[in-house]
């Protein structure tokens, strides 16, 4: 059996290519073991804070692999990142990002130093007292935004300012003022609400980590279309997600429904029977249901019928022809109410049911019975007694 590789930049036993997670931009790199993978090519991917990743080139040669902290070119000075891929996968990850072939690479200068790591640590440690200041200076001047997040770079002249707006904002005057109070070049970067929401992360209501803090890397749009395909209530506390936008999973499932619903007839088509006439209720898109009703608004008189059924008897009415009814040869059982196993019982089905103690008198009731018990045995015995002595 194969030994088990220590792979230091996750700390743990592990093969190369896994490394330790790093959000929604961990890739496994799975030709990291394959025998001269990493002098394939010299460019190496890098990791940085919120969701940032770059792409340098390893022209010194120095030998490295995924997790290394290492010491990169920027503009000014350096930088400080993690490597999060080596080798022929690199570009592949080039490619799926779209970059152009005038793309500019930049240096990757060395494995970091203690030195390094100072001035990163202390860079670090200013960003949130920058962020809460420079949040102040926005609101002096009027701008309608918000600071989510500063990024520091490595050797601390240079930050990056996150920052959520619904609209443009003219920041040029808030650049000027951040850069007289922090001493440092400014760069500002707006981010969606959504990408505010997977840098702060969190648990959905399906119990599992935000999607868009664990695997997203690009978002798509989802409209109120998608909850309409699947037959979902416009409920905005139910379809919004802590983003306070649509939920991203809506977009999950909504081909599976689209699909579906081809083979679904038109809600508008009315079924004609000889004893009645049937409208669109409601339909089980999963199930392949429809339930008619004989009055347009409300439930009354439900039939719950297969799609094969509906298109046979709208074939029927086509030709002139109507049915007894819609239950003939394709009725269906109607379907047991779903329950759902959370609310069958409530919390307080862990409290232990306190027992009655006392009645309305103040006595035990056991104690009640006890004392017309012997009562009565007392009074038998009287009268017993009585009656020898006559």
């Amino acid at each position: 059996m194969d030994d088990f590789i220590l792979n230091t930049g996750s700390g743990g036993i592990s093969c190369k290519g896994c490394g330790r997670t790093m959000g929604q931009l961990h890739s496994f790199d799975y030709l990291a073991g394959v025998p001269g993978n990493a002098e394939d090519t010299d460019l190496v991917e890098v990791q940085f804070k919120n969701t940032r990743k770059s792409y340098y080139l390893n022209a010194n040669k120095i030998p490295l692999e995924k997790g290394d902290v290492v010491a990169v070119e920027a503009s000014p000075g350096h930088d400080i990142g993690t490597v999060s891929m080596t080798g022929r996968l690199v570009l592949l990850q080039m490619k799926k990002a779209r970059l152009k072939p005038d793309f500019e690479l930049k240096r990757i200068y060395r494995k970091v130093r203690d030195v390094d790591m100072e001035k990163f640590e202390e860079a670090k440690a200013r960003e949130h007292e920058t962020m809460i200041r420079s949040r102040q200076i926005a609101k002096d001047l009027g701008l309608e935004m918000k600071i989510g997040d500063v990024e520091y770079q490595g050797d601390g002249g240079k930050a990056i300012f996150y920052y959520i707006a619904d609209g443009r904002v003219d920041f040029r005057q808030l650049i000027k003022d951040l850069a007289a109070a922090f001493h440092i070049r400014i760069e500002m970067k707006q981010i969606g609400a959504r990408q505010e929401a997977g840098r702060i992360g969190g648990i959905g209501p399906c119990g599992r980590e935000l999607c868009c803090s664990t695997w997203m890397t690009s978002f798509v749009s989802v409209s109120t279309g998608a909850a309409r395909f699947q037959d979902l209530s416009m409920n905005p506390q139910k379809l919004a997600g802590q983003c306070a936008r649509l939920k991203c999973c809506l977009n999950y499932e909504v081909d599976t429904y689209v699909e579906a619903q081809k083979r679904f007839p038109s809600r508008e088509i009315t079924l004609e029977t000889k004893d009645n006439t049937y409208y669109f209720f409601k339909a089980d898109i999963l199930a392949h249901t429809i339930a008619y009703s004989t009055d347009k608004v409300f439930a009354a008189n439900l039939v719950t019928i297969s799609t094969d059924r509906a298109m046979d008897i709208i074939a029927m009415n086509k030709k002139g022809q109507k049915p007894l009814s819609l239950a003939d040869d394709g009725s269906l059982p109607e379907a047991p109410p779903r329950v759902d196993i959370l609310d069958e019982d409530g919390l307080t089905r862990f409290d232990k049911k306190k027992k009655k103690k006392h009645n309305n008198h103040g006595h035990r009731p056991d104690r009640q019975e006890g004392h017309r018990h012997n009562r009565n045995r007392q009074q038998g015995q009287g009268g017993q007694q009585g009656a020898s002595e006559s």
